[in-house]
C-alpha cells in the first residue's frame, strides 16, 4: 500500500469534534504530498473559518499522520481557498449525516 493511502487511512481516524464524520470524508483535506525526505504535507481547511476547535483538530491530524510508517515529519497548511462546502463531502459522509 502506498504511503499516501496509509495517510488517508490515518486521516479517516480523525473526527471533526463538532460533526461525527472523519476529516477526510468530510472533505477537509485538499492535498496530501510526501517528499523524498519522508515529510508529509497536508493542505486542509475547516468547515468554518472561526472553528473554536482548530488547534485540537490540527493537532489530531498531525498526530495521526505522524504515526504512519515511513513518515518522519508532518507540515499542515490551513487554507480557506476554496472555502469548504458540503459538495466536498463523500457519499459516506452525506449518508452518515442523513443528507442523501
Amino acid at each position: 500500500m502506498s504511503v499516501e493511502k496509509n495517510i488517508v487511512l490515518a486521516l479517516k481516524q480523525v473526527y471533526d469534534p463538532e460533526i461525527p464524520v472523519n476529516v477526510y470524508d468530510l472533505g477537509l483535506i485538499y492535498e496530501i504530498r510526501v517528499d523524498i525526505n519522508r515529510k508529509a504535507f497536508i493542505k486542509m481547511t475547516l468547515t468554518a473559518p472561526n472553528c473554536p476547535m482548530v488547534d485540537e483538530l490540527l493537532q489530531d491530524v498531525h498526530d495521526a499522520v505522524s504515526m504512519v510508517p515511513s513518515i518522519d515529519d508532518v507540515a499542515i497548511e490551513l487554507t480557506f481557498d476554496p472555502p469548504w462546502d458540503r459538495d466536498r463531502m463523500s457519499e459516506e459522509a452525506l449518508f452518515e449525516l442523513g443528507m442523501l
